[in-house]
């Protein structure tokens, strides 16, 4: 291949990665934080990463999970009594770590009548434990 060829050969093959890249991202189920906040809204609740106050608060080892900022009300988060200042830490039994695998998992779960959501979350006053792991059945949507 003389060099204009290979030229033409590498500026097709720069053109065509982009997209290529694209495709397997969406393949890979890659979610974005913006995303995974609209079906966190859309579920109900006002989520982010967890931050230092909430890691020291619920005295986490790791910042991992998503933090719920607000619970919008009459939503289904709601009904299900996700709490403020909880660490959503599973979905359907799935794992979440970052706000990528809760907007996975949100994505899976939105369009079914039932699913559960874990949290870890500082305990009622008065509770010698102190925190608490709760398991929320969240039911259909209500008109």
């Amino acid at each position: 291949m003389d060099g204009g060829a290979l030229g033409v050969a590498l500026l097709g093959v720069l053109l065509v990665t982009p997209v290529w890249v694209a495709q397997a991202e969406a393949q890979s189920g890659e979610m974005s934080e913006e995303e995974s906040s609209k079906l966190g809204e859309e579920f109900g609740i006002v989520v982010g990463a967890v931050d230092e106050a909430i890691q020291k608060e619920l005295n986490l080892q790791k910042p991992q999970g998503v933090a719920v900022f607000e619970v919008i009300g009459s939503s289904r988060a709601d009904y299900a009594g996700i709490k403020v200042r909880s660490v959503i830490k599973e979905i359907n039994k799935q794992e979440i770590r970052t706000m990528a695998d809760f907007g996975r998992a949100m994505k899976k779960v939105m369009n079914e009548c039932n699913f559960t959501v874990g949290t870890y979350e500082a305990a009622d006053p008065g509770d010698p434990v102190g925190w608490g792991v709760n398991f929320h059945f969240v039911g259909c949507k209500r008109d």
